[in-house]
């Protein structure tokens, strides 16, 4: 596991190029067909053509190396799926992880560190670019303007998972290592202003159209997909309704019939797609959570509790798990990216960060907080059908039923995504009902990962979660 204080967030050019070569991007932005193996930083911003080499990295998903995106490694997706009830880890376990699953978590945790980390050397990045490009006059205006809102979504969505797993972090918009060494936590409702300043100032200032082919770099409908996000867990209802309407609304994207076909390359539903590419395998999440070989016990399996909540002839359950015969018992594990390949095979899937179903639940749970369940219910049996299932019997006038409708589908519309089972019991108040009653050792204060231990001891204006 990397471990990376902030302290250090110094990303030499060298370094960036090199991981740059290593992730291709398949059909993402205009790169030379022969970039030099090392630029230095005035160079790398002498215009926008060489730009574009530093703001790749930036959307360069490569399981199984440093480079792009956060938590490339799966090393999010395990922890938060372990910390609600979505999974478990067969025997033998491994003792770091089980730490997520009972609420035993210490400081000194790798994963801890690495969670922590890596959204932060990534966000050093994100912070390079929009030094040398927004005031950068070797650039064209609407060059500066589209970068510059770029860089802003991908900052925020960096913001959202950190504050949901760790509470108030350091919010560092700059690139100043020996400012960035000493920043104190902000408070939660600070790094929220921070997200939806960022996403406002993006939606006015990126194009209608995805600037380049593919759903890669961000539209104006990416950052009104964010907002809405964002706005359901700050409960702005009203945010969220006409931001999800204005995504729906906006007959870009529709809802794959067929669920194996929701996470492909060019899926009618990514709103927001990264390539995905590694020297050994395609996403993190595959290699986290399908079996290597026929028989083998896969690193996690679903809980009873996921399994449940699973309706007989939901093909979300059929095509989104997969069952494993190991030790003579059949056991289930996540299967939504089925693209486990060696190195130079041509993939099928994407990275999905943001998607058409997801937004269709937001609208819902909006609309329903709003006083609208007839309308909430519609979005909810809109994502039913395409599980193959009936439409909801929840009464439209029984708010609580609308409400339970819509997190139940959630729960097995989302499962094994970006944290949103983990996040949606906490921000709905809901994680110690449930998890204390499913699984011993929950506490209110485990709803927070702990500050890593390197941080707290290189700054000391860090303090740490109560409970550690």
């Amino acid at each position: 596991m990397r471990k990376t204080s902030i302290n250090r967030y110094i990303f030499p050019a060298a370094l960036l190029m090199m991981a740059l070569l290593n992730g291709s991007c398949k059909k993402l932005i205009e790169i030379p067909s022969s970039p030099p193996t090392q630029i230095g930083e005035k160079d790398q911003y002498a215009d926008s053509a060489a730009a574009m080499s530093a703001i790749a990295w930036v959307y360069t998903y490569a399981a199984g190396t440093t480079s792009g995106v956060a938590w490339n490694n799966g090393d999010m997706i395990g922890p938060v799926c372990l910390s609600s009830d979505e999974l478990l880890q067969p025997s033998p376990y491994d003792a770091s992880m089980t730490q997520f699953y009972n609420y035993s978590l210490s400081p000194i945790n790798g994963s801890v560190g690495t969670i922590w980390s890596s959204p932060y050397t990534s966000l050093y990045v994100v912070n390079n670019v929009l030094a040398n490009v927004t005031d950068n006059a070797n650039m064209s205006a609407s060059f500066r303007k589209q970068i510059t809102a770029e860089m802003k979504v991908v900052r925020a969505f960096y913001y959202f998972q950190l504050v949901n797993m760790f509470g108030p972090v350091p919010v560092v918009t700059g690139i100043d290592y020996k400012v960035n060494a000493v920043l104190p936590r902000a408070p939660v409702d600070t790094v929220y202003a921070q997200i939806v300043s960022d996403l406002t100032s993006a939606k006015q200032n990126l194009m209608a159209d995805y600037p380049s082919s593919g759903h890669v770099r961000p539209n104006q409908l990416v950052a009104d997909a964010m907002l809405a996000k964002v706005y359901l867990y700050r409960n702005n209802w009203q945010g969220a309704y006409d931001r999800s309407n204005a995504v729906i609304g906006s007959g870009e994207y529709n809802l794959v019939t067929d669920p194996n076909e929701v996470f492909l390359d060019g899926s009618e539903e990514a709103i927001w797609q990264l390539p995905a590419a590694g020297p050994n395998n395609v996403t993190g999440d595959a290699m986290q959570f399908i079996p290597y070989s026929s028989g083998s016990v896969p690193p996690y399996i679903a809980t009873t509790w996921l399994l449940n909540a699973f309706e007989p002839g939901d093909l979300r359950m059929q095509d989104w798990l997969t069952p494993t015969v190991a030790n003579g018992n059949t056991v289930y594990s996540p299967f939504k990216y089925k693209n486990l390949q060696t190195p130079n095979a041509q993939t099928t899937e994407d990275y999905m960060m943001l998607r058409l179903g997801e937004q269709y639940l937001i609208r819902a749970e909006a609309s329903a907080q709003l006083g609208n369940g007839a309308a909430a219910l519609s979005d909810v049996n809109t994502v039913r059908a395409r599980a193959g299932l009936a439409a909801s019997t929840a009464n439209p006038n029984v708010k609580g039923e609308v409400m339970n409708a819509i997190m139940h589908e959630r729960q097995v519309e989302l499962f094994a995504e970006w944290g949103n089972r983990w996040f949606d019991l906490k921000r709905t108040g809901t994680a110690v009902a449930v998890l204390g009653a499913e699984k011993p050792g929950f506490t209110a204060t485990a709803q927070l990962y702990p500050v890593p231990q390197t941080e707290l001891q290189n700054n000391i204006k860090l303090k740490q979660n109560p409970g550690y």
